[in-house]
C-alpha cells in the first residue's frame, strides 16, 4: 500500500457521510471512495448472515479500488461483521463501535449511558458488551430506533414527524436518568438538533465519527506510515451506490453540501461484480 491510495468508507446509505466529513476535517489531504448500499437500506431489520455477506462484498469492491484502509461507517455491520472482515482481509478495517464507547465512558458522570441504534445493532449488544468489558459499574440503556434511518434517507431531519419519533425513542432513556447518549448509527448525527432539543442540556451526545477518525489517523500515520501527501491540495471524493444514484446525491447534497455527489455512480457488487466493469481504473 502507498500513501497516495484512497481511504474507503461504506455504509447502508447516506449516514456514513458523517464519517467522510470528519475524515475531510481531520485528514484533509486524503482521497475518499464512498460506497452506500442504498439498494438494501435500512440494515436494521436484516439478519447477521445477510449483513455479513453485504459487508464482505462491499469490502471486496473497495479493495479492488485499491484503498489503503477502510472505515466501516455502519454501526450495524460494525456490530456483527467487523471481526469477520478484519480476519479475512489484510488491510486496516476500522469500525465505529469501540471509539464511540470509549468517548462515552470518558464523558459520563453518573455512569448511566444510553444507546440509540438500529434493531440489529441493539440485538447484538455490541455497545453494551464493549462497555461491560471495561467496567462493571456502568448502567447501559438500549433503544432501537427503526424510524430514524428511513427519515434521514428521505432527507427529513427536522419537523413534526422527526420530533415525534425522537420523543418516542428518547423519553424512556431520559426516565432512566442517562447523562450520556451514544448516537449508535451514523445516520443519527443528521438528527442531532432535534435529539439535543429533546434530550436537554444535561445529556451529552456522543457522535462516534470524531473518535473513529482519530483511530483511523493513528493507524494510518503512527502504525502504517500511510498519511496522504500534502500535494493533494484539492479534495478528491468518489461516490458509488447500489441503488438510485440520483436520490443518494440529492439527499447527500442536502445533508453535507458536497457538489461531488452529483457524480455518484451506481455499481453492481452483489451479483457477479461491477456492472460492465466501467468504473474500475
Amino acid at each position: 500500500m502507498l500513501p497516495v491510495q484512497p481511504i474507503g468508507v461504506f455504509d447502508s446509505g447516506v449516514g456514513g457521510l458523517t464519517i467522510a466529513e470528519e475524515i475531510s476535517r481531520q485528514l484533509p489531504f486524503e482521497k475518499i471512495i464512498y460506497f452506500g448500499d442504498t439498494a438494501h437500506v435500512p440494515y436494521g431489520p436484516r439478519s447477521v448472515e445477510e449483513l455479513t455477506s453485504f459487508a464482505d462484498k462491499i469490502v471486496d469492491f473497495l479493495i479492488r479500488h485499491e484503498v489503503k484502509a477502510i472505515v466501516d461507517a455502519c454501526n450495524t455491520t460494525s456490530a456483527v461483521a467487523l471481526p469477520f472482515l478484519q480476519e479475512k482481509y489484510d488491510i486496516p478495517i476500522i469500525g465505529v463501535i469501540e471509539p464511540g464507547v470509549m468517548d462515552a465512558m470518558r464523558v459520563t458522570k453518573n455512569r448511566h449511558i444510553g444507546i440509540i441504534a438500529t434493531e440489529a445493532t441493539i440485538a447484538s449488544h455490541a455497545h453494551q458488551k464493549a462497555i461491560e468489558s471495561r467496567g462493571s459499574n456502568y448502567r447501559v440503556f438500549n433503544q432501537a430506533c427503526p424510524k430514524f434511518v428511513p427519515l434521514v434517507e428521505d432527507g427529513k431531519v427536522y419537523g413534526p414527524e422527526v420530533r415525534s419519533a425522537v420523543e418516542e425513542y428518547l423519553l424512556p432513556l431520559l426516565k432512566a436518568n442517562i447523562d450520556t447518549l451514544i448516537l449508535g448509527c451514523t445516520h443519527y448525527p443528521f438528527l442531532r438538533r432535534v435529539i439535543k432539543e429533546v434530550a436537554g442540556p444535561e445529556v451529552t451526545l456522543v457522535d462516534p465519527a470524531v473518535a473513529t477518525v482519530r483511530e483511523l489517523k493513528k493507524v494510518l500515520i503512527k502504525e502504517k506510515g500511510l498519511r496522504g501527501p500534502h500535494t493533494h491540495t484539492l479534495r478528491s471524493l468518489e461516490f458509488y451506490v447500489s441503488g438510485d444514484p440520483d436520490s443518494f446525491s440529492e439527499v447527500g447534497y442536502k445533508l453535507v453540501g458536497w457538489p461531488e455527489l452529483d457524480n455518484t455512480r451506481k455499481v453492481e457488487v452483489f451479483n457477479g461484480g461491477n456492472k460492465g466493469g466501467q468504473d474500475f481504473d
